[in-house]
């Protein structure tokens, strides 16, 4: 695997904890320049008042809500302005939205698509002009191991990610020519906050009390996320990037065994499926 090490500037969401954290830190450490996008940039006890100090002006934090999209276009143009230009895009904003489908509120359910799917396609829309102009640029998009199959209780926390996962492959497709490179990153589960101070709860119904209490099972172990530093340094820096990769262990098992059972199923159904075609 070839890589290509020039300094580059990165626009990264959600910069203030877990992943986001993590990758300013480790592009700034490496040398690299970095306008970290957060809500609480703007905040007198700045999630990057550290990292301002130990890195100075390679470091620009920007406060912004990625659901307003003329602030997501005014940021990204900021950020231009203030380096010269971009490199690399991280949408790594967003949060776990837990509850039953039919537990789900209706403004719940929206606040997790306006943040977890169009957040990322404001940002990306955002960037694409300056991206192509250079005739370069990597767009990463954040995704998980539940951007690619289902579990119960998290329904709407899915349907944000393989709503991301979707048109991301399609944009992939449209910008391949203009040099513009796409990866979706599809974490397992890390020891971030994304399950404890970061979630939104649904209200619970006791209707599924016997449900959720068969569906119960010690947790896993965690993965580090301090230990995915060099594995994006790694997928930004490849001269030939993946469109997916995953971050952990036992996703890749996982998903044979789930698209194993899909395509099972789908060849059982196949003559219903000729037959719905007509003659």
């Amino acid at each position: 695997m070839s890589t290509n090490t020039i300094t580059k500037t990165w626009f990264i969401t959600g910069a203030s904890k877990g992943f986001g954290r993590e990758w300013t830190e480790a592009a700034l450490e490496r040398g690299d320049r970095v306008a970290a996008v957060s809500r609480s940039a703007g905040q007198s006890d700045c999630a990057f008042d550290d990292l301002v100090e130990k890195h100075g002006d390679a470091i620009l934090p920007i406060q912004l809500d990625v659901t307003d999209r003329d602030a997501v276009f005014g940021a990204v143009q900021h950020a231009v302005d203030h380096f010269g230009a971009l490199d690399v895009i991280v949408n790594n904003a967003g949060y776990g939205l837990f509850g039953m489908v039919e537990e789900v509120s209706a403004q719940q359910a929206r606040d997790q698509v306006d943040v977890n799917l169009f957040g990322p396609l404001w940002v990306t829309q955002a960037v694409l002009p300056h991206l192509r102009a250079r005739g370069s640029g990597h767009i990463i998009q954040v995704s998980s191991i539940a951007g690619v199959f289902s579990l119960p209780g998290l329904g709407l926390y899915h349907a944000s990610k393989f709503g991301l996962e979707g048109f991301t492959a399609s944009l992939a497709a449209e910008v391949r020519d203009f040099g513009i490179k796409v990866t979706l990153v599809e974490p397992a589960g890390y020891a971030t906050d994304w399950a404890g101070p970061s979630a939104v709860h649904a209200d619970r119904s006791a209707t599924y009390d016997d449900f959720r209490a068969g569906m119960a099972r010690p947790a896993g172990k965690r993965g580090d996320p301090q230990a995915t530093r060099e594995a994006i340094l790694t997928v930004v820096d490849a001269d030939e990037p993946p469109l997916r990769i995953f971050f952990g262990r036992g996703p890749l098992e996982v998903i044979t065994k789930e698209y194993g059972a899909r395509i099972d199923e789908w060849q059982r159904w196949d003559d219903v499926s000729r037959a719905a075609f007509g003659a």
